[in-house]
C-alpha cells in the first residue's frame, strides 16, 4: 500500500467515524473536527520524507519551523537592545523614523553607547563654536569638460532601482527629492515613468546590462542613450562598475519580481531571474573605460559622468588614475560604495565577505586622487550605511564631497527591516511589485517623509560642523573626528587614515614605501 493509499484510506475510516459519532453527541462532533486535521498532519508526517524532524516527532516537530518563521520579529521587537540591532540598530531607526515624520529627535538622559569601548568614536567641538545660517549646502558637480555642473546636497538617494522597489516607492523617494531639492539615483534598473512623474533631480545610473539604452544582444546603444540623459531632469550618470553588497558580481532581479512593464523598461525577456553581467562590454581597460566618460558625457550634452565602485584590488583603481593622466579625460565624479553596503538580493559569501569597508575604501580613492594630483577637479560621494548627520560628518571628515543614503532612505518610506526584500513579500509594500501590498504606500504623505528625514538629517549634520568651530562642510578634516583604539588609546583619523602630499604618486623617488607594489602593478592599458 503507498502512503497516498494509506492516507485516503484513513480519511475516508476517519470522516466515517466522524458521522458517527455525531448522530450521539455535539461534544464528540467539535471535538473531532478539531482532533482530526492533527491526527492526519500526524500521519502525514510519519511517512513523508522530506524532513527528519517531523518523521520522529509528527506534529510537534512542526513547532521547531513555526518558531524559526517568526524568530526574526521575536528578536527585533523582544530580544534586541537599542544597540545591539543587525545590520541597523534600534537607535539608529527610531532616528530616521522621527525625523521623517517631524516628531521629537532629541534624546533624553544621556548616551545609551558605551563611550569607553574600543571603537567608540566622536567629534570635538571648538570654544568658539559657529552658528551656520545656511541649512543648505551645496557641492558643486562637474570637472573642466563639463557643460552643465550640478549643485548637490551633501545627502542624496542612492540607487535603489524600479524592481527592486515598487512603483509607489520610487514615486515617493522623488517627490521627496523634488521639495527638498536633493537628488534621486535611479539605480541600474533604467529611468521609469515613476522617476519621471514628479520631476525630481536623476542621477541615471548604468550598468553592465545597460538597462534604457541597450540593443536587442544586450550592449550599449548610443541613440537610445541620448534620448535618456538629454532629459531636463537627467542631471548625471554615473557608470556602476560594482557595488559594495555583490562587487563583482552584477545586479539581480528576482523573476518573483519581474512584471511586463518591468521588463519592457529594461528589454528583458520574462519568467527568468535579470541578471547583469559581472563586468561591461562597453570598455574592458582602464583607457577605454575614460573613452566612455567622455563619450556619454559628450553624447549627454556636457552633464556630468562618474563611476561607481567598492574598492577591491587597489591596482586596478591606481591603473584608473594612470590613464586619467595619460588621455587627460577624467570623470566629474566617483562614487566609493562599502562593502558594507545594502541590496535586495546577494549571494550571502559576496555579501559578508567581498569589498572593502567605505572607511577604508574612500580613505584609498582619496589619497590616489590626491596623489596624483586629481582630487581638485573630481567629486567624491560615499554610500555605505549612512542613517544619521554623524555618519555623514565622519564620511566627509575622510575625503568624501557628499553621500549618499539607500536603507536610511527606505526607512524613511517606512521599512521596517523585515529583510523579505528578495522575495517580493515586503510587508511595507516597498520592496515588493504586488499591488495589493505596495498600494499602501501613500506617495504624498510618504514622499513628506523622505524630505523631512533629509533636511533634517542635514541641518543637524551643519549644527555638528558649527559645533567643531568651522565655516563649512569644506573644513572638515580627518583630525576632527576621534576613535578610542583601545583603554586609554585614543586617535584621531589625521593619525590612523593619514593623508598623502599632493602630487606624491607622480614622483618615482617619493612614492610611499607602502603604495610601491601596487603602483609597479598598475597599468592605464589593462586590468
Amino acid at each position: 500500500m503507498t502512503m497516498r493509499q494509506a492516507f485516503v484510506k484513513f480519511s475516508l475510516v476517519s470522516v466515517i467515524l466522524v458521522a458517527a459519532l455525531s448522530l450521539l453527541s455535539h461534544i464528540w462532533l467539535w471535538a473531532f473536527v478539531v482532533l482530526i486535521p492533527v491526527i492526519m498532519i500526524g500521519f502525514y508526517d510519519m511517512f513523508q520524507h522530506k524532513h527528519s524532524i517531523c518523521r520522529l516527532y509528527p506534529v510537534f516537530g512542526r513547532l521547531r519551523y513555526l518558531f524559526e518563521s517568526i524568530r526574526p520579529e521575536i528578536q527585533q521587537y523582544f530580544v534586541e537592545s537599542d544597540t545591539s540591532g543587525a545590520p541597523i540598530p534600534r537607535e539608529f531607526r527610531s532616528l530616521i523614523y522621527q525625523r521623517s515624520k517631524g516628531d521629537r529627535d532629541t534624546r533624553p538622559f544621556g548616551t545609551i553607547f558605551d563611550v569607553n569601548r574600543a571603537g567608540y568614536e566622536w567629534v570635538n567641538h571648538s570654544m568658539q563654536p559657529k552658528h551656520l545660517l545656511d541649512l543648505d549646502p551645496r557641492v558643486k558637480f562637474g570637472g573642466p569638460d563639463c557643460l552643465k555642473p550640478y549643485m548637490a546636497s551633501p545627502l542624496n538617494i542612492s540607487a535603489m532601482s524600479y524592481g527592486a522597489l515598487s512603483k509607489n516607492a520610487i514615486m515617493a523617494l522623488n517627490r521627496g527629492a523634488k521639495i527638498g531639492g536633493f537628488s534621486h539615483n535611479t539605480g541600474e534598473g533604467s529611468i521609469s515613468p515613476y522617476h519621471l512623474e514628479h520631476g525630481g533631480d536623476i542621477v541615471w545610473q548604468l550598468g553592465t546590462g545597460y538597462f534604457g539604452c541597450r540593443d536587442n544582444d544586450g550592449r550599449f546603444n548610443p541613440e537610445t542613450f541620448t534620448e535618456n540623459a538629454t532629459k531636463h531632469v537627467v542631471k548625471m550618470i554615473e557608470i556602476k562598475l560594482s557595488q559594495g553588497a555583490k562587487p563583482g558580481h552584477g545586479g539581480i532581479l528576482p523573476a518573483a519580481k519581474l512584471t511586463e512593464e518591468i521588463a519592457a523598461i529594461r528589454h528583458v525577456p520574462m519568467g527568468q531571474d535579470v541578471v547583469s553581467p559581472p563586468s561591461h562590454s562597453a570598455f574592458s581597460t582602464p583607457v577605454e573605460l575614460l573613452n566612455f566618460v567622455k563619450k556619454l558625457r559628450d553624447l549627454s550634452g556636457g552633464k556630468p559622468i562618474g563611476f561607481k565602485f567598492c574598492v577591491g584590488r587597489q591596482d586596478e583603481f591606481i591603473a584608473i588614475c594612470k590613464a586619467m593622466i595619460e588621455t587627460g579625460i577624467s570623470p566629474d565624479f566617483i562614487t566609493v560604495d562599502g562593502g558594507e553596503g545594502g541590496t535586495g538580493a546577494a549571494p550571502t559569501e559576496m555579501t559578508n565577505s567581498v569589498g572593502t569597508p567605505i572607511r577604508d575604501g574612500l580613505t584609498f580613492v582619496n589619497n590616489a586622487l590626491i596623489g596624483f594630483g586629481l582630487r581638485k577637479h573630481i567629486r567624491i560621494i560615499a554610500s555605505g550605511k549612512m542613517f544619521t548627520a554623524f555618519h555623514i560628518l565622519r564620511a566627509i571628515a575622510l575625503g568624501a564631497d557628499t553621500v549618499n543614503s539607500a536603507r536610511g532612505m527606505m526607512m524613511s518610506l517606512g521599512c521596517i527591516q523585515a529583510r523579505t526584500c528578495n522575495t517580493d513579500n515586503c510587508p511595507t509594500g516597498i520592496a515588493t511589485q504586488n499591488p495589493s501590498r505596495n498600494k499602501a504606500i501613500v506617495v504624498t504623505n510618504k514622499a513628506q517623509r523622505v524630505a523631512n528625514f533629509q533636511r533634517e538629517t542635514v541641518k543637524s549634520l551643519v549644527e555638528l560642523v558649527g559645533a567643531a568651530g568651522l565655516k563649512g562642510i569644506h573644513e572638515l578634516e580627518p583630525k576632527h573626528i576621534n576613535r578610542r583604539v583601545q583603554g586609554t588609546d585614543v586617535k584621531n583619523y589625521a593619525q590612523l587614515y593619514p593623508t598623502i602630499e599632493e602630487n606624491t604618486l607622480l614622483d618615482e623617488i617619493q612614492i610611499p614605501e607602502s603604495w610601491r607594489y601596487d603602483m609597479q602593478e598598475a597599468k592605464a592599458a589593462s586590468w
